[in-house]
This record gives structure tokens, C-alpha cells and sequence, in this order.
């Protein structure tokens, strides 16, 4: 069964290696014959949360009239999330913080997601695995708050310049991870 698949990245390195990852998952899970829409945070206009607790007032997920709008109706109607990012600092990158902060905006305005696949692809620098816990965690608090199901992650450590993910078995996981859509 064809599934709508969302995938929010959180590089702003266009040719990265999240974005070799991404590439390669959203490449197998449409071979399955999956729908996909992507968005690349990073070069969209994204504010933080203003904490205003006005979400859905105006018919919008976010009543300050930002890049969210157009990516929250997608997030609604998908079978699956997907994040994808780097780690930064040794946390979420800024480029997708602010989508996943205003994941808000569907509890406060009571709107029912839950259901939902997650997913998560993420790689860092450090051979530390641990290293990706500062993206893992959240994601699956996220996933757990929202009632979505952690259905898969790659997690890919020792890897900083374009084209180290050659050198792993990481765009080979995330393919791999469209099989259990």
C-alpha cells in the first residue's frame, strides 16, 4: 500500500552527508512506489516558537505567518515523518529546530496526529555513537508525545566532510529503511 511519506531535512550543506542519506531514502521509498514530499529547512523562512498558544486561530498551524504553514498540512495528512539532519553542536541543527518545535501547534490547537511513522536519519562528526543522542532523544520524545511510532533510524557517526558517507554503509541503511514502510 502506497504511502504519503514527508521528509524535513536540517543541513543547509546542499551536497552533505544527511543529504546523501535523505537522497538515497527517499530514491528506494519511492521505487516502493511511496509519495514523497520533501522540505530542506534550511532554506525555508522558519521563526522559532513564540509560545503564543494562538496556533489554528486563523486556520493556520502557526499564526506567525511563516514557512510552517506550508509544511503543516503536509505533516497532517502524511503516513510518515521523516527527519534527517546532522547533529550541530552536539544537538539539532537550527534549520529544522524550529519545524520541530512548532510540531506544538497541533497539540495546542488539539489536532489529532497521531498514528504516525517516524523516522529518523542522522549522522555527526564524532565515532562516538553517543553523540547522536542529542538528535535521537528528542525525535522520540517528540515521536512519543505526539502518539507516532519510532519506526526505524540510521544513526552514522565518524563522518564531518562532503563524501565521508561514502566511506559507511549509511545511504545503504537509509534505503534499507524505506523497507519498513
Amino acid at each position: 500500500m502506497s504511502k504519503k511519506i514527508v521528509v524535513i531535512t536540517g543541513s543547509p550543506r546542499k551536497n552533505g552527508n544527511s543529504f546523501a542519506m535523505t537522497e538515497a531514502f527517499i530514491k528506494a521509498a519511492e521505487e516502493k512506489g511511496h509519495s514523497v514530499k520533501r522540505f530542506d529547512a534550511a532554506t525555508m523562512n522558519l521563526g522559532g516558537c513564540h509560545a503564543c498558544e494562538t496556533c489554528y486561530k486563523t486556520e493556520k498551524a502557526c499564526s506567525f505567518d511563516d514557512d510552517f504553514n506550508l509544511i503543516a498540512p503536509f505533516i497532517s495528512e502524511a503516513d510518515v515523518v521523516v527527519f534527517s539532519m546532522p547533529v550541530y553542536w552536539y544537538s539539532i541543527p537550527s534549520q529544522i529546530k524550529a519545524v520541530i518545535d512548532k510540531l506544538y501547534s497541533f497539540c495546542v490547537a488539539g489536532k489529532d496526529i497521531a498514528g504516525k511513522e517516524c523516522m529518523l536519519i542522522a549522522c555527526c562528526e564524532e565515532n562516538d555513537m553517543s553523540v547522536l543522542d542529542g538528535v535521537r532523544i528528542p525525535i522520540e520524545r517528540s515521536a512519543a508525545l505526539l502518539k507516532w511510532h519510532m519506526a526505524g533510524e540510521v544513526l552514522i557517526p565518524g563522518v564531518l566532510n562532503t563524501g565521508d558517507i561514502e566511506k559507511t554503509d549509511g545511504c545503504r541503511q537509509a534505503s534499507a529503511l524505506a523497507e519498513k514502510i
